[in-house]
């Protein structure tokens, strides 16, 4: 959980030159699987392409199932989505919405039709992970960090070549007391491999966060205790303390970026929400004071289950005790935090190149007590809030981008079928 080790590039990459290797690989998985690119994203259209590289549009009509809009909850029969240039045109009732002529026609008869789905927080550090996750229905995601800056190059793929990955909110490399091989992902980092203490003192904790900003980082990520997912750390153990986290609020603040903070101690929750993070994650033992005050500051939770889920199922003693005990405590707490009115987002906590489908996390809300409508809205129009898409993703509606899943049932009877959609659509683009 929150990110394994992977092997280093060298340490005199650029980030022109991550950008640029993003955009090449881009076109070379592009060619090799045929996959058609399309940009229906705002966001990509002021975000910087690497010279000789070319982002083709989507253009596609979805026709003839009934299309959900999270927001409004209501349900069209017969309904027609309308994509050009990778962005929804018009949507609504077949007879009642013009469909243009010479443009492929996207079968949706006895589907249901949703926006696709957002994972706030998921580690993707290889193609593979990015489009893996697109099938499994994730078209935006944000990243819960990555250890040499993948994500970075993750999302500068989804910009040339949107099939290949979910539109992404980047985290760069983890802020958190022991970097590790995470040294190398950057030259400047690596003074910081000497202090004895690690990474603690205020200069040290802006040394990280302004290499990530430098890198292009959208959020900078932290932590404020242990993981969960060693055995032979303790998840109650605090890390930094509230100043701390302050300083990196501080410095994300001054470049108009969001922190997003690991957390499982009730101490360590209500440190990171009174330090002015964005969202909690994970925060099983979140007590009702800082949901409280995660209210009154508009702070979002994030609580992962599908990674302590995980837990319970590992073949480690330790991991799955921790898991069993969590799992319904935090169910309470996300539902607590739901009926107070705290603004929840799903994420997986994906990696180590398993990706976990977003439509499971959904189904894991609904079981802490959220309607299924309102299970939807945590990985639809409530993510899309927490990554600043509201009137990007979220919705299938005019001006929306063209990301669409098709699923076989009726998700607001049987939120499975969001685990397993028919055909996702990404930008107006079929996503192979």
């Amino acid at each position: 959980m929150c990110v394994e080790a992977t092997p280093p590039p060298s340490s005199r990459l650029t980030r022109r030159g991550i950008l640029a290797g993003a955009a090449a690989l881009a076109g070379t998985m592009a060619a090799a699987g045929g996959a058609t690119a399309a940009v229906g994203d705002r966001a990509a259209s002021s975000g910087r392409r690497a010279p000789g590289t070319t982002a083709r549009v989507g253009h596609l009509v979805i026709q003839g199932g009934t299309l959900l809009d999270p927001a409004t909850g209501e349900v069209t029969e017969n309904a027609v989505v309308v994509i050009a240039d990778g962005t929804v045109r018009a949507a609504g009732r077949r007879g009642a919405v013009a469909v243009p002529q010479g443009v492929e026609v996207l079968d949706a008869h006895g589907r249901w039709i949703l926006p696709g789905l957002v994972d706030a927080h998921i580690h993707l550090s290889t193609a593979a992970e990015a489009r893996d996750a697109v099938r499994k229905g994730a078209t935006s995601a944000r990243s819960g960090s990555t250890s040499f800056y993948q994500d970075i190059a993750v999302r500068e793929l989804a910009r040339h070549s949107p099939a290949l990955a979910p539109r992404l909110k980047a985290a760069g490399v983890f802020v958190t007391p022991n970097l590790g091989d995470t040294v190398l992902a950057d030259p400047d980092l690596t003074p910081l491999a000497r202090l004895k203490d690690g990474v603690r003192s205020a200069e040290a904790l802006r040394r990280v966060v302004g290499v990530n900003l430098a890198r292009g980082a959208d959020v900078i990520k932290t932590r404020v205790n242990e993981r969960a997912g060693l055995p032979e750390q303790d998840p109650l153990a605090q890390v930094y303390s509230r100043e701390q986290l302050a300083a990196i609020v501080a410095a994300a603040g001054r470049r108009g970026k969001g922190v997003l903070c690991h957390s499982y101690s009730e101490q360590g929750c209500h440190d990171a929400v009174t330090a002015g993070i964005r969202s909690l994650e994970h925060g099983a033992f979140v007590g009702e004071r800082t949901l409280h005050e995660m209210r009154r500051r508009g702070t979002y939770f994030t609580p992962t289950l599908t990674a302590i889920a995980g837990l319970a199922e590992s073949s480690d003693p330790i991991l799955a005790e921790r898991g069993l005990t969590y799992l319904p405590i935090l169910k309470r707490a996300v539902l607590a935090a739901h009926e107070l009115g705290v603004p929840l987002a799903a994420g997986t906590d994906s990696s180590g190149g398993v990706v976990d489908p977003i439509g499971g996390e959904v189904e894991l809300m609904h079981s802490a007590g959220l309607s299924p409508l309102d299970a939807i809205r945590t990985a639809t129009t409530g993510a899309a809030r927490l990554l600043g898409l509201t009137r990007t993703a979220g919705r299938l509606t005019r001006g929306y981008t063209g990301d669409a899943l098709l699923l076989s049932g009726d998700p607001l009877t049987d939120l499975t079928v969001l685990k397993r959609p028919v055909a996702v659509v990404r930008a107006g683009v079929m996503a192979a």
